[in-house]
């Protein structure tokens, strides 16, 4: 078949601040008065900022911040929900030349106080009930002030500076800020989702928005100035500040985004409401309008492009999404240490179970990581990024060792594993040490939850490896049904044995009712064994 390849050329500009990008630079054009972000909430109602009054606000929060005497790269936490304090915070931090800590509100007090001691945070931008909830004799010295929005009282402090955000920068008026940042300078500060010990922070540079150009123009589809993208994620979530923030801003896309309780309707409730061309979620967002609504095609009229990442999308839920909306999903694959860059296009037929091609301009390459050689086509080699990649992240936060030990040799070896079919196409395989070495072959856990994810009773599940005897490894899945649904473990396992090769075919199926998972929703593997299990079944 004819692949349609493209090439790309950097320009990564010495002077560049994210924050400028995603607001002032649309002073004085024609977007300036176009809606930037409309934020849903299911309490509070619609409120909605332009990119106009995103530039003043920005610029009011980053001279609150040099008013209160905070310096070139000191921290702002932020742990807001979905709200336009959110852009005004993050973007503002940046503007400033701070940096911004992006976090969520999942977050428990005691995890907050972890990533304002690890961050060294110099200010915290949060709601007045999560300031209610912090012991502050907990908090760090460094902490010197406390930003809080919402509505309801105060908690006085008589360690810190607390300061109501809204009435601050309403009180300031016009201002004109002039920090200069370079390409790669530091900018803002994510923790991963803690899939092993601690969160680890990871560090990106301004030049991190044009690492992400490609992805605007291959991943995403913008066809014209009226486009408008709802995202059912969080914003403190990598895919979100990227996808959700950041690259529609910087293009002059207005956003929706929502904050309450979910509803499996809400999302295409938004898209009827807002005549949203794009919608942007992950997959079990897409199953779920599935499963439990009858919205279709016609219903959303507006809608002509589906992106979805943060997990494999089933085959299943590509066909039905096909068949209901008219509509593909593209899907994405990155990494909170350089977003996304394998991704789907328009431009070339979906592969299902492909993660579609390398971005163009990201060159990565599939290495052996003891020989550093490139592997051949059909053979599984380390996704390796070059480390003056636009894209790529700076270093882990306090971690030089564990920077050293990923980005070396000119390169940053991501730890994922992957292969290329002779078509280009290339097959997502994971982490090593998710893959699966059972009786002399290498499987991989996302082949056979992919087709497991076709089945009619089946949520979601997880493959992993058991070990039943001194190193006797078996492939086991566990599975979760859908609601109402009570699938026999035995079937189960036939279809296993129907769908994949022997030596793939789970061994024993397991029934669940909950997986142990990261805050953003991942399931943690290495945490699942029989406790979980409510019934199995086993080869025989």
């Amino acid at each position: 078949m004819s692949i349609k390849r493209f090439d790309w050329q950097w320009n990564v500009p010495e002077d560049i601040n994210i924050g400028h990008l995603c607001s002032s630079i649309h002073l004085g054009s024609d977007v300036e008065n176009k809606l930037a972000m409309i934020v849903e909430n299911d309490e509070l109602g619609t409120s909605q900022i332009t990119f106009k009054e995103l530039a003043k606000k920005t610029d009011q929060f980053a001279q609150c911040l040099l008013n209160f005497g905070l310096k070139r790269e000191d921290r702002v936490l932020i742990r807001l929900p979905n709200s336009l304090d959110y852009p005004i915070s993050f973007l503002g931090a940046m503007k400033a030349g701070c940096i911004s800590v992006p976090t969520s509100t999942l977050l428990t007090a005691e995890e907050v106080v972890y990533l304002a001691k690890d961050s060294s945070a110099t200010a915290l931008v949060t709601d007045k009930k999560m300031w209610a909830s912090i012991d502050e004799s907990l908090l760090p010295n460094e902490l010197k002030f406390i930003f809080v929005t919402g509505s309801g009282d105060v908690k006085p402090s008589n360690k810190f500076e607390v300061i109501e955000l809204q009435s601050t920068l309403e009180e300031m008026g016009d201002v004109n800020i002039k920090v200069r940042t370079h390409a790669n300078d530091p900018a803002y500060l994510v923790y991963t989702s803690g899939t092993t010990g601690y969160p680890k922070g990871v560090l990106h540079a301004h030049r991190a928005i044009i690492g992400r150009q490609p992805a605007s123009k291959y991943w995403f589809d913008f066809e014209g100035e009226d486009d408008r993208i709802v995202h059912s994620g969080k914003f403190n979530w990598t895919y979100v500040l990227g996808s959700g923030l950041m690259d529609p801003l910087h293009l002059g896309k207005t956003i929706v985004v929502y904050e309450g309780k979910n509803h499996a309707d809400t999302w295409m409730k938004l898209i009827q409401k807002h005549q949203a061309t794009i919608f942007i979620g992950v997959p079990t967002i897409y199953r779920q309008i599935l499963q439990k609504t009858d919205f279709k095609s016609s219903d959303v009229p507006s809608l002509r492009y589906c992106m979805s990442a943060g997990e494999h999308l089933s085959d299943e839920v590509l066909n039905q999404w096909r068949d209901r909306f008219d509509q593909d999903i593209f899907e994405a694959v990155g990494m909170s240490e350089f977003s996304y860059y394998l991704s789907e296009n328009k431009f070339n037929p979906i592969r299902p179970g492909s993660a579609g091609f390398p971005q163009p301009g990201h060159d990565i390459k599939l290495l052996d990581p003891e020989t550093l050689q490139e592997v051949n086509v059909g053979e599984e080699g380390m996704i390796c990024v070059p480390d003056n990649d636009p894209g790529l992240f700076l270093r882990y936060w306090n971690l030089s060792d564990e920077t050293a030990k990923h980005i070396h040799d000119g390169w940053f070896f991501t730890g994922d594993f992957a292969k290329y079919d002779p078509d280009g196409y290339i097959w997502f395989l994971g982490r090593k040490d998710d893959i699966i070495k059972s009786f002399g072959y290498r499987v991989s856990p996302y082949e056979i939850e992919r087709v497991f994810k076709s089945h009619p009773d089946i949520a979601d599940c997880a493959a992993i490896g058991e070990e039943i005897e001194k190193d006797k490894l078996l492939v086991v899945t566990y599975i979760m049904p859908h609601e109402g649904k009570d699938p026999d473990p035995n079937d189960l396992l036939q279809f296993g044995q129907k769908h994949l090769a022997a030596y793939k075919a789970p061994k024993t199926i397991y029934i669940t009712h909950e997986f142990p998972k990261t805050k953003n929703g991942k399931i943690l593997r290495k945490q699942i064994d029989k406790s979980i299990a409510i019934k199995q079944s086993t080869l025989r």
